[in-house]
């Protein structure tokens, strides 16, 4: 059955932290409805290796670029890099981000503070103005999808930087969506709750672990990286054309209860 309405062949998308976890299960959904895909991370052999196996299951082209996205230097480089090798920037993805330091505020110092900020928040700015100037440059439009977590509305004891970094990107991408609304560039953002990833992999699998999973989540499950492809896509493609500034939660039921 074809649905051409989600297609995506031809669109070149950049994804950050997209080598593993929530970000890796947005790349594979966009390379599966055909995109050319561009991962940006720290490690340059895990953006490799994720790049070798997304495109040979999908065929779709990849792209692995070395990118600290507390960096405006290297921001600039990776969009001047993609520009140059594909030609143009339809899509991206700001997934990269950080926990933080587990503390609570009258324990935290100004640095444990302004390095979440740096890449939570400050991070998805930086990049994100640097491509949609690009996507207005192109004048065909785009697609913006940025990851915040349902940290923006609920509260986790010890990450304040946390949670005021994704409420801020809650308010940021209502924001670019207004104001870029005239350029025919949607902006929305995702709000994922528990999903299994490199990171947590160990500690879900602990009694404790298995004890929140069973007293915060309806689903009594985590997320798994085939639960974000099909939100990916939707929100990348011409299917969500009439759809921005909004802020889809994906979580198993946990902001029920």
């Amino acid at each position: 059955m074809n649905f051409p309405y989600f297609d995506l062949t031809g669109k070149v998308a950049i994804i950050t932290g997209g080598a593993t976890g929530i970000g890796r299960g947005l790349a594979e959904g966009l390379s599966d409805a055909g995109a050319t895909i561009v991962l940006c991370a720290r490690r340059m052999n895990v953006l490799e290796a994720a790049c070798q196996e997304i495109a040979d299951r999908t065929g779709v082209p990849t792209y692995p670029h070395r990118l600290d996205i507390t960096s405006t230097e290297e921001i600039n480089i990776l969009v001047k890099d993609v520009v140059e090798k594909f030609g143009h920037i339809d899509i991206l993805i700001n997934n990269a981000g950080v926990g933080g330091s587990e503390k609570p505020i009258l324990k935290m110092t100004e640095e444990d503070w302004d390095t979440t900020v740096a890449t939570d928040l400050r991070g998805i700015f930086v990049l994100t103005q640097a491509v949609a100037k690009q996507m207005v440059a192109q004048g065909k439009g785009g697609k913006v999808i940025n990851v915040a977590s349902i940290g923006a509305d609920m509260i986790f004891p010890n990450m304040s930087a946390y949670c005021a970094s994704k409420g801020g990107v809650k308010q940021l991408t209502k924001v670019m969506a207004l104001e870029w609304v005239r350029y025919n560039i949607q902006v929305n953002a995702v709000q994922p709750g528990y999903f299994e990833t490199p990171m947590n992999t160990n500690f879900f699998a602990t009694e404790i672990g298995q004890k929140v999973i069973k007293k915060n989540i309806p689903m009594n499950r985590l997320g798994q990286l085939e639960d974000m492809k099909g939100l990916a896509v939707y929100l990348a493609s011409p299917a969500s054309n009439f759809m921005t500034g909004s802020c889809i939660i994906i979580d198993g039921g946990q902001v029920c209860w």
